[in-house]
């Protein structure tokens, strides 16, 4: 069944919802990466007092601003907590960033902004202060209890700060899914082989397996399978053990495209098997039933030619893979972009296609990558990102705002 492009993406999305989704504890530097499956809770209120955010001194903000000059009665600095006397309309304390408001201050003044005459401060002429001023009140961050990550948050270095700070040596998080990598057809040799006039290196393979790492998932490159039912099958046998399988090849009509029925034969249920798109209108979504031996198990038949494979790696493949690691269900990263050259377009294809995004400037800018064709590895370098053109036009014009996949 060949499907639009949007029809077939929904289906994907769909399933993303009922992947499956294994749960492990890992240690805090470990979980960069990776999905939260727990909330993160404040162990304590943030701050856990009410912080100064500048060096200065801390006073009664009515007193100094009415014209008291106040005596001060000490020091305090961060980690540190006033033990003196709680301070007066003609008392101060000075005070280092991040220490402790002592009691009865209501108000930081930054050194600044004052002149000092011995152990008397005076308020600088055309300088104010207000009560709170420079001061972090106890819990404003957050209190003790509450919910500061989410389980679904994906943990970068933002997040491995805040769990510190709450006190989190270790996390719960989503496994990363084991993703199985198989390249077929009788043309392809490993990068260790010199290849023959006819034949080509199996980049599919290296380029999936980087592209399934960087979606959250862990690759697992396995044999090149050759152009025979036995053989592939073998593979495929062996991919079973992964939460995923991915094919590159053997996908099209020709009379050595096997996999589709070797999948069959396993008792595959397809749910497309392509997509009204250029490049990847080959592309075949399914699943394997559950077995003694293994549990069901999605499977992406992706076309041989890179370009196309990598195209709809981004289009399918990661939506449900980051949904498997945790992330939810997703779609593609698309942006807005407006060209900067005329395009043609392909009545009933959804064109996705290589080109290069300028975002230095306000309004990002896009244009498209001069290719060969969906084996043009060479330009598929040369771009950072992909622009979609609709099935609806066969025109699109300079000035235009269009779509962009990211990658």
């Amino acid at each position: 069944m060949v499907v639009d492009f949007d029809e077939a993406l929904a289906m994907v999305q769909a399933h993303a919802v009922s992947a499956p989704r294994a749960v492990e504890h890992v240690t805090l530097l470990d979980c960069v990466g990776r999905v939260l499956a727990q909330a993160v809770k404040a162990d304590r209120d943030q701050p856990a007092f009410d912080r100064s955010t500048r060096d200065g001194f801390a006073v009664q903000a009515a007193a100094l601003a009415g014209g008291v000059a106040p005596k001060i009665a000490g020091q305090v600095r961060a980690g540190e907590a006033w033990t003196g006397v709680p301070v007066s309309a003609d008392s101060a304390v000075e005070i280092m960033t991040g220490a402790p408001l002592p009691a009865g201050a209501d108000a930081v003044v930054m050194v600044e902004h004052v002149e000092r005459d011995g152990e008397v401060i005076r308020l600088l002429g055309g300088r104010s202060v207000r009560g709170g001023e420079n001061v972090v009140p106890r819990g404003s961050e957050a209190e003790a209890g509450q919910v500061v990550l989410t389980a679904g948050t994906v943990i970068e270095g933002a997040e491995i700060a805040l769990a510190a700070t709450c006190g989190y040596s270790s996390l719960r998080v989503f496994c990363r899914p084991r993703v199985a990598i198989v390249a077929t057809g009788d043309e392809l040799v490993e990068l260790n082989a010199k290849p023959g006039p006819q034949q080509i290196r199996n980049s599919n393979s290296y380029g999936l397996a980087e592209l399934v790492s960087r979606a959250g998932g862990e690759p697992v490159r396995l044999p090149i399978a050759v152009d025979k039912r036995v053989e592939l099958e073998g593979v495929v046998r062996l991919a079973r053990s992964c939460d995923l399988m991915l094919l590159s090849g053997g996908v099209s009509m020709g009379k050595y495209d096997l996999v589709e029925e070797v999948l069959e034969a396993l008792g595959a249920e397809f749910f497309f098997t392509g997509v009204k798109m250029q490049p990847g209108k080959p592309l075949v979504f399914g699943r394997l039933p559950a077995t003694s031996e293994s549990p069901a198990q999605f499977l992406f038949g992706l076309p041989g030619n890179p370009v196309s494979t990598q195209v709809t790696f981004h289009c399918f493949v990661e939506p449900l893979l980051r949904a498997m690691g945790g992330a939810g269900a997703q779609g593609p990263r698309f942006v807005q972009a407006t060209l900067v050259e005329e395009v043609a377009g392909k009545a009933g294809l959804m064109r996705v296609l290589p080109a290069r995004l300028t975002a230095d400037r306000v309004r990002p800018e896009v244009r498209l990558v001069s290719w060969q064709g969906s084996g043009d590895l060479a330009a598929n370098a040369r771009a950072n990102c992909y622009a979609v053109l609709p099935p609806e036009k066969e025109r699109f014009v300079e000035g235009e705002v269009i779509t962009v996949l990211l990658r």
